[in-house]
């Protein structure tokens, strides 16, 4: 059915529980998993001071989504589940996920909602500009 699932990862509880369903269902499916982390750009004034203290907000942000990918690395090889990871800067996140799941041929999309009716406002902006499946997971 499923062979190759896109998590779409914060360090939201939302998306923790997207986590466990995305990697759980790959176990069950024998499917492997790609987790995505999307960061925002830098402003241009956050840009250029980092430019001059080296940047400290850019890499922040990068340890906080290698942190999450790493703990989604851990716990898909808990499972038993192949799992690669990326992060990407982008103003869209729908757009970076939709575009990452057509690039990698993934089947399905699997992310938190972080609410707003019916689903998250990230989410449901996914379903709009995809053709792959999106289950949210609340």
């Amino acid at each position: 059915m499923y062979t190759h699932i896109l998590l779409a990862t914060d360090d939201s509880k939302a998306a923790r529980r997207a986590m466990d369903i995305a990697i759980a269902l790959a176990a069950q499916l024998g499917a492997r998993v790609h987790a995505l982390y999307v960061l925002p750009p830098q402003s241009t004034v956050s840009l250029v001071a980092d430019a001059i203290q080296g940047s400290p907000h850019a890499r922040r942000a990068i340890q906080r989504a290698d942190r999450e990918l790493s703990g989604v690395r851990e716990r898909a090889g808990l499972a038993g589940v192949p799992c690669e990871t990326e992060h990407v800067f982008d103003h869209r996140p729908y757009a970076a996920i939709a575009g990452t799941a057509a690039r990698l041929r993934c089947d399905l999309i699997v992310m938190g909602a972080h609410g707003g009716p019916p689903v998250g406002n990230a989410a449901h902006k996914v379903m709009l500009n995809s053709d792959v499946p999106v289950l949210v997971c609340p």
